[in-house]
């Protein structure tokens, strides 16, 4: 099954755009640059899309305003250039993106932000609510804190797991590279470009051997592998040049830009497959008739007004098991709450959390988006 979704169509997009792209090759922010990255997304917007930026280059601007010519190893050193470079990348795209009145936000974030179940759960509140304000989030890497992600350079997998964490229809990478070939066309002048491949398709791991730039640090195997952990969550993923002029837009029409990834799995089966088939369970919780009925016929969201008994110990955002008056499994989710939280709104309306914990993450036990039916 080719382009489950096609871009004309496409409503949540991550855009993800390299280094050399935003920092003109490692010389600083590029203003012009971003501006006309700014006008293209502002365009997106205005046809019906939702947009979330990752943008590489806080460390090759901060390189560039510290005078250093290049870039150091020594981890305190990337730190320091990335804690300078994200005030400078940070204010070059809200002034980019004012003239259209788009207010940005930026968004940092490590990866181990989007595995551990808790922080993927607030990432994901914290984003939606954004995209429902019309706001553009710009998320960068949190280069001054990692450790291991800071030496992978690795936005492309961040992105992927951006498209992940929030369901989006497209990812698209913006590189200083076409797309990819069957072979490194840097030494292959046979190399012949490919247009559009399945995203597990079995030999993409061989075609894509080239290095990156001296800039960024991911070349086209980086990108291959954040095709196929986008298309895990049902999204296809675009590899396109960023100096290929209108490129967002033209994308937008379904125009043959860069290499498409299609998946093969549709987002439905794909989020199922992630609930049921990589997560163990923490706990349970027991619910009554009413609810069981919203669950299985009107494919709802479990309310806790809906629950009758909880067991097993877990915290917010871990995975637990919905059982119903028999004892019998019929979904399992990600909670909203922990268990001693859940104990405590057992059986009431959703307006009346907030008054019972004195706080409240969401009106739902467990969202819809996040539950997976098991029969």
């Amino acid at each position: 099954m080719e382009a489950l979704t096609p871009l004309s169509q496409a409503r949540l997009w991550i855009v993800k755009i390299g280094s050399s792209l935003v920092t003109a090759g490692g010389r600083g922010v590029d203003y012009a640059a971003l501006g006309a990255w700014a006008e293209q997304i502002a365009a997106l917007k205005r046809s019906g899309a939702d947009v979330v930026l990752v943008s590489s280059g806080a460390v090759a601007e901060g390189l560039s305003r510290l005078g250093w010519d290049k870039r150091p190893t020594a981890l305190n050193q990337l730190q320091a250039a990335a804690a300078v470079g994200q005030m400078g990348l940070a204010q070059a795209y809200e002034q980019a993106f004012a003239p259209h009145g788009i207010t940005t936000a930026q968004i940092l974030l490590t990866h181990d932000d989007l595995r551990h179940r808790t922080r993927y759960l607030n990432a994901r509140s914290t984003l939606q609510t954004l995209l429902a304000h019309h706001i553009v989030p710009v998320i960068n890497e949190n280069d001054t804190v990692t450790t291991d992600e800071i030496k992978l350079g690795d936005n492309d997998t961040l992105g992927a797991l951006v498209a992940n964490l929030l369901d989006a229809d497209v990812l698209v990478i913006l590189t200083d590279q076409q797309g990819l070939y069957d072979s490194d066309p840097r030494h292959n002048p046979q190399a012949r470009f490919i247009g559009r491949i399945a995203a597990d398709h079995p030999d993409l791991t061989a075609m894509a051997g080239g290095a990156g730039t001296g800039v960024g640090t991911g070349g086209m195997f980086t990108k291959v592998l954040a095709a196929k952990r986008a298309a895990q969550s049902g999204a296809n993923t675009v590899v396109a040049s960023g100096h290929e002029s209108d490129v967002l837009m033209r994308l937008r029409r379904d125009e043959a830009v860069g290499t498409l990834f299609y998946g093969t799995v549709s987002r439905v089966n794909a989020r199922k497959q992630w609930l049921l088939g990589q997560l163990r369970v923490a706990g349970s919780v027991t619910v009554d008739a009413g609810a069981e009925k919203a669950l299985l016929q009107q494919h709802g969201s479990l309310l806790p007004v809906g629950c009758r008994a909880v067991s097993g110990s877990f915290a917010r955002g871990e995975p637990i098991a919905v059982l119903n008056a028999q004892g019998q499994e019929i979904a399992r989710g990600l909670s909203n709450y922990s268990r001693s939280e859940t104990e405590k709104i057992l059986g009431i309306a959703s307006r009346d959390i907030g008054s019972q914990l004195g706080y409240a993450h969401e009106d739902e036990l467990i969202h819809r988006d996040n539950l997976a039916l098991t029969n």
